[in-house]
C-alpha cells in the first residue's frame, strides 16, 4: 500500500472529533435563541474532516476511516457502559448518578447515533467523490456543500427520527421526547446549523485540501471505485 505522511494525521483528527462530540452531546446550548445539542460545535469538524479524505485521498480511503472511526467510537461507548455499572468506591458513590447522567445513554440513542453516523458520512463521502468527477475536479466549493447539505441532512434525519421521536408503542424509558409535530422543525434547524458550519470554513478547507494534495502527491478521482460501503478491499492510491 501506498504510504502517506498525514493520513495517520487526518484519521485521528476525525476520530477524536466524533468521539468527543458523542460525549459532549448530552448538554445542550442555546444559540440564539435556537436550543442544540453541544455536540454542534466540533462534529460538523468530522464531516470537513471526510470531505477533505475523499478529496485527497478518495473514497476508498475515507471508507476505511468511516469504519476506523465506527470502531473506536464503539470501544469508547463499551467503556464507558462497562465504568458505569461497576461497583463505586463508597466515597465516590454520590458521584455515580451524575455520571450516569453525563456519560449514560439509552440503547434506543445509541444505536440512532451510529446508523446516522455511518448513514451521513457514506452519504458525504460518496456525494462528493461522483462531484469530483463531474466537475472535473474544478469548483470545490460546490462539492463540499453540496455533499455536507445531502450528509448533514441524512444525519440529523435518521438520528432525530429514530432517537428522540416520541413513540408510544415502545417502553416509557424509550418513547423519546420530540412530539411528532416538532420533527420536521428540529431536523432542519439542526441541518441548517450544521451546513452554515460548512459554508463558513469552506475557505480553511480549501487551504488544507491545497496544502494536503501538494505535501502528500495525491489527488484521487474516483472512476472506477466500488461505492459499498462494505467494500473493504486495500487500496494503493
Amino acid at each position: 500500500m501506498r504510504s502517506y505522511k498525514y493520513l495517520s494525521w487526518v484519521t485521528a483528527i476525525f476520530v477524536t472529533c466524533l468521539i468527543t462530540a458523542n460525549i459532549i452531546a448530552v448538554k445542550l446550548i442555546d444559540v440564539g435563541g435556537l436550543i442544540l445539542p453541544a455536540a454542534v460545535i466540533i462534529f460538523p469538524v468530522s464531516y470537513i474532516v471526510g470531505d477533505v479524505l475523499t478529496e485527497v485521498y478518495g473514497y476508498a480511503r475515507a471508507r476505511q476511516v468511516i469504519w476506523i472511526g465506527f470502531a473506536c467510537n464503539l470501544i469508547a461507548v463499551v467503556a464507558i457502559a462497562i465504568a458505569g455499572v461497576l461497583p463505586p468506591a463508597d466515597f465516590w458513590a454520590s458521584n455515580q448518578a451524575a455520571y450516569e447522567t453525563i456519560l449514560g445513554f439509552t440503547p434506543r440513542l445509541l444505536a440512532a447515533s451510529f446508523v446516522a453516523y455511518l448513514v451521513g458520512e457514506f452519504l458525504n463521502s460518496y456525494v462528493l467523490a461522483r462531484m469530483k468527477v463531474a466537475t472535473e475536479g474544478r469548483y470545490l466549493w460546490t462539492r463540499t456543500i453540496g455533499s455536507t447539505l445531502v450528509g448533514q441532512f441524512a444525519d440529523s434525519a435518521v438520528f432525530i427520527t429514530l432517537g428522540l421521536l416520541q413513540i408510544t408503542a415502545l417502553p416509557p424509558a424509550m418513547q423519546g421526547t420530540l412530539p411528532p409535530q416538532a420533527l420536521l422543525n428540529t431536523i432542519v434547524v439542526q441541518w441548517l446549523f450544521k451546513s452554515l458550519y460548512e459554508i463558513v470554513a469552506t475557505p480553511l478547507t480549501y487551504v488544507v485540501v491545497g496544502r494536503l494534495k501538494r505535501a502528500e502527491g495525491a489527488d484521487v478521482f474516483d472512476r472506477d471505485t466500488n461505492f459499498s460501503p462494505f467494500h473493504l478491499q486495500q487500496v494503493d492510491g
